[in-house]
């Protein structure tokens, strides 16, 4: 790419930024919960629509996607739950295709009084900007947009067919980029940028959900040793999953990319529930649980191996008999490698060092990401790279603004040299 080019094309990002981070406030006020991000999806719809794309936008068909080996099991009705896809055509495509991939999905809030502010308030202060999705991941969707347009801006065109992707579900299933995988969207290249601390993510964990359900005995109080406590079981239940988490974590040397990790694979036990009264001995306890895997397993020997260890635990400590039923509830998703030397990454390297004046990291994260849809099922280079954020999934989330600004120069850059330019 030409300096000059490069040099207006940073310099528009800059002169449009208070309108990204205004359009990226606006849309952390959307609280776009599961099931509930019809809202946010109408202001995407209606941005990507003012830009001109060819609009899609469709509901999330559970059982067509059951069909796919990447799908994961829904417990909620995909009734009113869309994706929205606006596509960019060039007048004469010569170059590169590219998706611009994001998810609109948040996780849910917590206890509000535990934030400084509403987690649905966006202000910008000391330098980031505040709110739920607000990393995670509002603020990669809007650059996705303000990058185009900074291309354009610059007196170019991109020469290459470019689809900007607001998806559902990243949080909890991954349905929503692979329906639009299956729906026919393809390209040269993804980029996804999830928050990554202006680096490139070189790996990740696969996933499973599931729920335990632990059945007891239940008696009144005055008699708690003729009852079997569920709640107490499934505890116990729990620490024998954690043999398994254990097992998995010492065998981390021989999974490239995770050896020098202290501790990749994580079973979070998320929920718990269980009993119908105070005062009777639980009759039965449903713990939800996030159990991570390494690339390379696939959801199936996991599962296999997760559920053995269910069907394993007989009886409790004290010889009570344990009945143990897992079914899954979410993910169900491999994890991946993203496979040093594509152009693709090159082409981010050079953008990234444009901007950043220093190398493209990279590096191996434990958790999701949807990149898994692009890379294992669309045989596509995916490289999700993003800004600094604080607190995803926790309290007070935050992007750092100047590192948003970067990270939509350096998307907006590779635009440009991956699908190539015309005049405009």
């Amino acid at each position: 790419m030409h300096a000059d080019d490069a040099r207006r094309i940073c310099d528009a990002v800059d002169a449009a930024f208070d309108a990204q981070l205004e359009l990226t406030a606006e849309l952390v006020r959307h609280p776009s919960l599961r099931t509930r991000e019809g809202s946010a999806q109408d202001l995407l719809y209606a941005e990507m629509e003012r830009r001109g794309f060819a609009m899609d936008r469709w509901e999330l068909d559970a059982a067509q996607l059951s069909e796919h080996v990447g799908y994961g099991p829904s417990t909620v009705s995909y009734e009113g739950v869309t994706n929205v896809v606006g596509t960019y055509r060039p007048t004469e495509h010569t170059g590169r295709s590219l998706i611009l991939n994001g998810h609109v999905d948040v996780v849910p809030e917590g206890p509000e009084e535990a934030w400084s502010r509403s987690p649905w308030d966006a202000p910008v202060i000391d330098g980031w900007l505040h709110g739920r999705g607000s990393g995670d991941m509002k603020a990669g969707l809007v650059a996705n947009l303000f990058a185009f347009d900074a291309v354009r801006a610059a007196g170019l065109s991109p020469a290459a067919p470019i689809h900007f992707q607001s998806v559902v579900e990243e949080e909890c299933t991954g349905n929503g980029s692979l329906s639009a995988l299956m729906r026919g969207y393809t390209a040269d290249a993804v980029v996804i940028p999830e928050p990554e601390e202006d680096m490139l993510v070189r790996a990740n964990t696969g996933v499973i959900w599931f729920t335990v359900r632990v059945a007891g005995v239940p008696t009144h109080p005055r008699e708690m040793s003729s009852g079997f406590n569920a709640i107490d079981a499934a505890h116990h239940v729990m620490g024998e999953l954690r043999r398994v988490e254990e097992r998995w974590n010492a065998e981390r040397g021989s999974h490239r990319h995770f050896e020098d990790l202290d501790h990749p694979i994580n079973f979070n036990l998320g929920t718990i529930r269980g009993g119908d009264w105070p005062s009777s001995v639980p009759a039965w306890c449903e713990i939800e649980v996030r159990a991570a895997l390494y690339p390379g397993v696939t959801a199936d020997q996991a599962w296999e191996e997760l559920t053995g260890a269910l069907e394993s635990v007989t009886s409790d400590a004290q010889g009570h008999p344990i009945s143990a039923v897992a079914t899954r509830t979410g993910f169900y998703a491999e994890g991946y490698v993203l496979e040093e030397g594509s152009e693709a990454e090159a082409v981010l390297a050079r953008s990234h060092e444009r901007v950043f004046g220093s190398e493209l990291r990279s590096f191996t994260t434990p958790g999701y990401l949807d990149g898994r849809v692009f890379t294992l099922y669309g045989d596509i280079p995916t490289l999700v790279y993003g800004p600094v954020s604080e607190a995803i999934h926790g309290f007070d989330e935050r992007v750092e603004v100047e590192s948003v600004r970067r990270i939509t120069k350096s998307i907006a850059l590779f635009i440009a040299d991956w699908c190539g330019t015309a005049r405009a």
